[in-house]
């Protein structure tokens, strides 16, 4: 559990930061999935993110223009 400081800050604690190998001076985001769930992830991991799911963007998009005999 953290305590929400009077400027809305809070400490990671360690366990997270080690989980999600948060280092000092890392950016860190706040992301909301599918199901409307926050999560934190640093920006390299979000970065990963996308560019994992847009690694097969321009085969689905030729597959998209087949489909629509363009």
């Amino acid at each position: 559990m953290v305590i929400v400081s009077k400027k809305y800050q809070v400490t990671i604690p360690l366990e997270v930061r080690k989980d999600l190998n948060i280092k000092q001076g890392d950016q860190v985001v706040f992301v909301k999935d599918k199901e409307n769930k926050w999560l934190l992830m640093t920006v390299d991991e979000l970065t990963d993110e996308m560019v994992n799911t847009s690694k097969d963007i321009d085969k689905t998009i030729e597959e998209s223009k087949k489909g629509f005999h363009i």
